[in-house]
């Protein structure tokens, strides 16, 4: 059965204001469910953590939930699920836990295709600890992160690989399995960024062969709120400082402080939304999230096509088929940010700049000439949508 967008539209009250969203690999919309589930929370006798009684009980029960949520979500064991406020911050709370261990001579592997928050923690935890890092480059040609660069790299020393599962730039998606099986058959400790990848398909952690896996809920249809997968047990390797009277027992020592229970519960609704994509109601919710992040994929694909092939007639950023729905274009004369400007005069949303992958734009020369400009589609998108964003790009392309 065709993925009905229109049934998945219905679901965003936020589409009514009329502004057209390109926008979404900086953040979605958030479905109405999951706001609803937020306040639930604000409005009702929800307290801090506790046996004792049933407000209490409540919010014991919000994380176990939002834990099993996620679970289902990245096939992931629900006892190795960490909450954090973004996935910046669960990469530096993973860094500084694995660096303990780092030795001179060791190295790390990090690429020039990843968000800056697979980066940059890497390199200056190495810094630090006095560890090499090796850079794994992509090919500007095409956009491809060449899986056997990692062949070269990788070594009995190498600590950590870091790596995307999918590209916020321009989509690429590395092949994750191949690159964790050379990792792994080092010693090395592989840890993906699935932030930009976790919205557009099903995802099976285990099948990546990702030791940690992050992921932020707000890139696909929930709150701001970020969670790091790994085995319970690869999570009492990795060190953590916590204050005295805080749990010792993963996953709560890694989530500093009072979690915030109502984004907890949006979570919990998201992954229950877009388990509720797919028509087919039968199974558990890991078989309907899998039918239904498969169906949204396939909807998204054909819907890109149609946004490259009527992207044409401006520079379109290399990528490899079979992406994410993720594109980068510049207007030939015209600053990135003034397109995007223009754009968003005519109520497009996308973005402008670098997007935080600073090392794909310093690669390619372009990120001291404004970067590029961003365009995604997401489930919520159309084809009107991508209609009316080719046709005002014709139009921008055309002012000086």
């Amino acid at each position: 059965m065709p993925f009905d967008v229109a049934r998945a539209r219905r679901a965003y009250p936020a589409l009514a204001e009329g502004f057209v969203h390109f926008d979404g690999a900086a953040g979605t919309l958030v479905a109405e469910p999951v706001a609803r589930a937020v306040a639930g929370v604000l409005g009702g006798a929800v307290s801090n953590r506790s046996t004792a009684f049933e407000p209490g009980r409540r919010a014991l029960r919000i994380v176990e939930q939002a834990r099993a949520a996620v679970g289902d979500l990245l096939g992931a064991d629900p006892a190795g699920v960490v909450f954090g406020p973004s996935a910046t911050a669960l990469t530096y709370t993973v860094a500084r836990g694995l660096a303990e261990r780092w030795q001179p001579g060791d190295n790390v592997v990090v690429t020039r295709l990843d968000h800056d928050a697979n980066v940059r923690p890497w390199v200056q935890l190495a810094q630090r600890a006095g560890v090499e890092v090796r850079w794994a480059a992509f090919d500007p040609a095409t956009g491809v992160l060449p899986t056997d660069a990692f062949g070269a790299l990788v070594d009995r020393r190498t600590r950590v690989v870091a790596v995307t599962a999918a590209s916020n730039a321009i989509g690429t998606r590395p092949d994750v399995a191949a690159i964790a099986g050379i990792a792994h058959e080092a010693g090395a400790v592989v840890y993906v960024d699935g932030v930009h990848a976790t919205a557009h398909l099903p995802v099976d952690v285990a099948a990546l062969g990702a030791d940690f896996y992050v992921t932020s809920a707000y890139k696909w249809s929930g709150p701001h709120l970020s969670a790091c997968v790994a085995a319970p047990s690869r999570w009492e390797e990795t060190a953590m400082l916590k204050l005295l009277p805080s749990p010792d027992a993963v996953p709560e020592r890694f989530e500093l402080g009072t979690p915030s229970f109502e984004l907890l519960a949006g979570v919990e609704a998201a992954v229950e939304f877009l388990a509720s994509l797919d028509d087919d109601t039968t199974g558990s919710r890991r078989e309907r999230v899998l039918r239904s992040m498969s169906a949204v994929h396939a909807y998204e694909l054909e819907l890109f096509d149609r946004l490259l092939d009527g992207l044409k007639p401006v520079r379109v950023l290399p990528a490899p088929a079979g992406g994410c729905p993720t594109v980068s274009f510049r207007v030939d004369g015209q600053h990135p940010q003034r397109t995007a400007e223009l754009l968003g005069d005519q109520g497009i949303c996308v973005f402008s700049g670098d997007y935080y992958a600073a090392e794909y734009f310093i690669a390619t020369g372009l990120r001291e000439s404004g970067g590029a400009v961003r365009a995604g589609i997401y489930h919520y998108t159309t084809a009107d949508d991508v209609d009316r964003l080719v046709a005002a790009v014709a139009a921008v392309a055309q002012v000086r």
